[in-house]
């Protein structure tokens, strides 16, 4: 089954009073691209868990947020910096005496001065926090997924539709090809008596007049393509496996068969079933956008 580029999943944990969360949400993305937000003393575990990331999911533009909140256990604590304090001082007191003034800084303003007080976070062990934190990740993907494969499963029955309609409009052609081609020929037969009719005209620029008009009016090669790329996106959508980038590339094949069918062919019922093909492809093409 096919999966969407787009979802979201959430995942918690707990574990005496210490809660953890990850939320994970995907965008489209021609390639897979990661960003990881996590607390700051974690920032070493990331390309750990951004490998968890790359084993669960091939494409899209992933971001990750790891949140933890630890009620009634800090995870930081306030220190005093007494170096910094007695440079404020000393500098307060000579700022005293050049104006004349032997007051120094108050404690209210000297703690409020930048590098006073600072905050330090307590160290973890990190092999610890990554042992917890990646089957949350984990949960958070695999939630993600499902919600990606419900939405490819909705896409791929909307693209199944969609095909179907571009086989019953190229049937219609097929079916007009036998008169098309009677059409073809009595043009190239025409053509035939014309370049004979011409004195001065040799065999060899016969031959060429006539490959070149047959090759303008044939568009068998066209059809046979057609179905094949047709019947192929069918089976990529009962892959297993991301087949985005293959539906793209299909999709692009399929609309070169049906812009060179368009230009052979001057039929007016055959172009009206092309723009049919055309107007279908082009919502084909979105829709492979969105496909991981």
């Amino acid at each position: 089954m096919i999966r969407s580029m787009t979802g979201f999943g959430k995942a918690t944990s707990e574990a005496d009073g210490d809660a953890l969360s990850v939320e994970v949400s995907s965008v489209n993305h021609r390639y897979l691209d990661c960003s990881i937000r996590l607390p700051y003393a974690w920032a070493a575990i990331e390309p750990v868990l951004k490998q968890v990331v790359k084993d669960l999911v091939a494409r899209g533009k992933l971001n990750c947020t790891v949140n933890r909140k630890r009620p009634g256990s800090p995870v930081e604590r306030v220190l005093f910096d007494e170096n910094t304090a007695r440079q404020y001082v000393e500098a307060s007191q000579k700022l005293g005496q050049l104006l004349g003034d032997d007051q120094t800084v108050s404690l209210d303003v000297l703690a409020q001065m930048e590098g006073v007080f600072y905050h330090e976070e307590e160290e973890e062990d990190l092999d610890i926090v990554k042992d917890r934190v990646t089957p949350v990740l984990t949960a958070a993907i695999e939630r993600l997924n499902a919600m990606r494969l419900a939405e490819g499963a909705a896409l791929a029955q909307d693209l199944r539709h969609r095909i179907e309609l571009l086989r019953e409009a190229l049937a219609e052609v097929e079916k007009r090809l036998p008169s098309l081609n009677e059409r073809y020929e009595s043009r190239l037969r025409t053509r035939i008596n014309e370049l004979k009719a011409e004195t001065a005209i040799t065999e060899e620029r016969i031959a060429i007049e006539v490959a070149m008009l047959a090759e303008k009016g044939d568009v068998t090669e066209e059809v046979v393509r057609l179905k094949t790329h047709l019947d192929r996106m069918v089976e990529l959508l009962e892959s297993k496996e991301p087949v985005g980038r293959r539906l793209d590339f299909l999709s692009q094949e399929v609309q070169r068969e049906v812009n060179t069918l368009g230009v052979k062919t001057r039929d007016g019922d055959v172009v009206t079933f092309v723009l049919t093909m055309k107007s279908e492809l082009e919502k084909i093409r979105e829709q492979v956008q969105n496909i991981e």
